[in-house]
């Protein structure tokens, strides 16, 4: 060996001694890595470069009756960045808002946000953020998705409800259903490389997403509109703060159309009221007043406590009742069950009742669905209220007769209608019909469900000849249709304000169906604090169904056919068409004839509503009424006879409302 090696040995045998313990170390973390943790780190491996990505369900959409859409999804984009990430972040605020039209400092506040993403814009239509789309500045995420369009707009917008940014139903039959509509979501693998972005391969595993269910509802997009319409054009007309309306199917329940005006666009909830949202048909109560008057007299008719043909002392419209005075709207004497059905007095009204006691009232009460649910499938309904008789005072028989002292909502008042059309039956309303999937199989169906019998359809082919009467001469008149039998009511009913009853604030309700003789529609219209003049029911609500229920009529062929082909040449009042009484020698009483028709009197009426009063000297009382009713006048009179005077002169300016006084002899 030579010097120079012995010199460097120690350090040759060191060096090699490393090299060789670094390679045995190296080789057995080498076999830890591949052969004692391989599968291990492998998976991770794998869970660090796949990302599970979801796909998302398209939303089920919404149809009529006759299957018109009334919702549509359409293809949205969101803008969103990584803050970190951009740099100039002035100049990239400036870019976006130049693009979509958006506050800078909105953006630019986002942009120094914390938050690790942050979302510019969300859910923009295609027209709105083409330029950006063209012009994409570097670090801008784009998503590209969905999004629920509602192409009617306004049109039963408080029935459909809406969503929110994520697709979810937030009211309405989004909302109730939405366990239907949204599906299910599906998810797919994707690998990543080292800058985050995708490799596309087709072995990598997926679960495609289950779209959303199809609904069809009862609601008839056409009805829907004509409603709207004129409510609308009525709300505008009386200056009232809220205008509701109901169209329904008597005989299956089924609802036609449904709304509260001023409404809502569900494409941009977010303007106006909150409150427009609100389906204010089942969320808000109401005192009905002369409407609930069918309570009343339909116990009495099915308990036989009265005849069709007793009279009753109307006290010239003042009657004390538990020591408060009840007054009528005019001064009537004696009438008897149907005139004060078609006259709509109060006093009469409160004398059937006191031949019912509280227990038949409050029991009738109920059965026509009173401050009860009617378990209609959407979120929000109200119970109304109907206290029991243990919490009745002394004067509640009265009240709660005359439509006081009671709430009930649209969707009530028009099922206990609809029970008497349909012959005695409330029945369930139903504003779905089906439910489809994506595949055409019925998932969920409503068929007419009834919850009970409330009286026979004797019974209430009674009460649909008295409420005939109160269309053709009493005081739902501006609901009367030529060539159609028309059965309703009128309500005029002052709100509880304060402790207090307003002699300023009314709602004024009309509830009618048609035709009579075969009920396909039930129609109920309310409107809130309309002017005085239009707060009577016969002259604020009755002529918008009217007009709802004559333009049907037009559009819709298949209530044209239901048109009675022949019309009694001498038309005589439904008085006649009442089943027979029997005197108290128990013979067949003939039936008395009221009145032929009436002739028609010109009227002449000013740009602004208000009339020149008709002469109306010469007629008899009842015809005289009937003309000063049409115009919406008041009478007072005095003596008995024909007419010989009236005040004001014939030819005066009057408006809804006022007074005319007429002396007979």
């Amino acid at each position: 060996m030579t010097k120079t090696y012995l010199k460097f040995r120690p350090r040759v045998i060191i060096t090699s001694g490393i090299i060789v313990f670094c390679w045995i170390g190296l080789s057995l973390r080498l076999f830890q890595i591949q052969i004692i943790d391989g599968e291990e780190l492998r998976l991770k491996g794998q869970n660090q470069s796949m990302v599970q990505k979801p796909l998302k369900a398209i939303r089920g959409n919404i149809y009529d009756r006759n299957n018109v859409s009334f919702t549509r999804n359409i293809i949205h984009y969101s803008f969103g960045v990584h803050p970190t990430q951009i740099e100039d972040k002035e100049e990239f605020a400036e870019q976006i808002s130049d693009c979509l039209g958006g506050d800078k400092d909105s953006y630019l506040k986002k942009l120094n946000s914390s938050n690790s993403f942050e979302y510019l814009e969300r859910n923009m239509m295609k027209s709105h953020c083409e330029k950006l789309l063209i012009n994409k500045p570097k670090g801008l995420i784009v998503e590209r998705e969905s999004r629920r369009y509602y192409p009617h707009g306004n049109i039963a917008s408080q029935a459909l409800g809406f969503v929110d940014l994520d697709d979810k139903g937030i009211s309405g039959v989004e909302q109730k259903y939405n366990s239907y509509l949204a599906g299910t979501a599906g998810w797919v693998v994707r690998q990543m490389n080292g800058r985050g972005k995708s490799i596309f391969k087709t072995n990598l595993p997926q679960q495609s997403p289950i779209d959303g269910a199809n609904i069809q509802m009862t609601i008839d997009l056409e009805y829907q509109a004509i409603l709207q319409e004129e409510l609308s054009a009525q709300l505008d007309k009386t200056e009232a703060t809220v205008a509701l309306g109901l169209i329904l199917n008597p005989q299956t329940g089924e609802i036609l159309a449904m709304s509260s005006v001023p409404d809502f666009d569900p494409n941009y909830p977010g303007r106006g009221e909150v409150e427009w949202q609100r389906n204010r048909i089942i969320t808000d109560q109401f005192e009905p007043g002369s409407t609930y008057k069918i309570v009343p007299i339909l116990a009495a008719v099915d308990q036989n406590t009265v005849s069709l043909w007793e009279e009753f002392n109307c006290e010239n419209g003042s009657y004390i009742f538990a020591g408060r005075t009840i007054k009528d709207w005019e001064d009537f004497g004696l009438l008897t069950m149907p005139q004060i059905m078609e006259n709509s007095s109060n006093v009469g009204v409160i004398k059937i009742a006191e031949t019912l006691g509280t227990n038949n009232l409050y029991r009738y009460s109920r059965d026509l669905g009173f401050g009860m649910q009617t378990n209609i499938n959407i979120a929000g309904e109200h119970p109304g209220t109907l206290r029991h008789v243990s919490d009745w005072s002394d004067i509640s028989l009265a009240e709660i007769s005359l439509g006081h002292e009671v709430g009930v909502t649209a969707i009530q008042l028009g099922m206990a209608y609809a029970a008497i059309a349909n012959g005695g039956y409330l029945l369930k309303p139903r504003l779905v019909k089906q439910i489809v999937s994506p595949l055409g199989e019925i998932v969920y169906t409503e068929q007419p469900e009834v919850i009970r019998k409330v009286a026979s359809k004797d019974v209430m082919d009674i009460m649909t000849d008295m409420l005939c009467r109160v269309v053709e001469t009493g005081t739902g008149t501006k609901a009367a249709i030529k060539g159609w039998t028309i059965a309703g009511k009128t309500g005029t009913a002052q709100k509880f304000i304060d402790g207090n009853y307003s002699n300023k604030k009314f709602i004024s309700n009309f509830v009618g169906f048609f035709p009579a003789d075969d009920p396909q529609l039930v129609g109920v219209i309310i409107l809130d604090e309309p002017k005085i003049g239009y707060h009577w029911g016969g002259y604020g609500a009755a002529p918008v169904f009217h007009k709802v229920i004559e333009r049907i009529i037009n559009m819709d062929d298949s209530i044209r056919l239901l048109k009675p082909q022949t019309i009694e040449k001498d038309h005589m009042l439904v008085q006649e068409r009442l089943p027979l009484s029997h005197t108290s020698d128990n013979t067949v009483a003939k039936p008395v004839v009221l009145s032929n028709a009436m002739s028609i009197v010109p009227v002449v009426q000013k740009a602004n509503g208000d009339t020149y009063l008709p002469d109306v000297r010469g007629m008899s009382l009842r015809k005289a009424r009937t003309v000063l009713r049409q115009i919406g006048m008041r009478t007072n009179f005095k003596g008995s006879g024909k007419v010989i005077w009236q005040s004001p002169k014939p030819g005066t300016i009057v408006t809804h409302g006022s007074i005319c006084t007429i002396g007979l002899k």
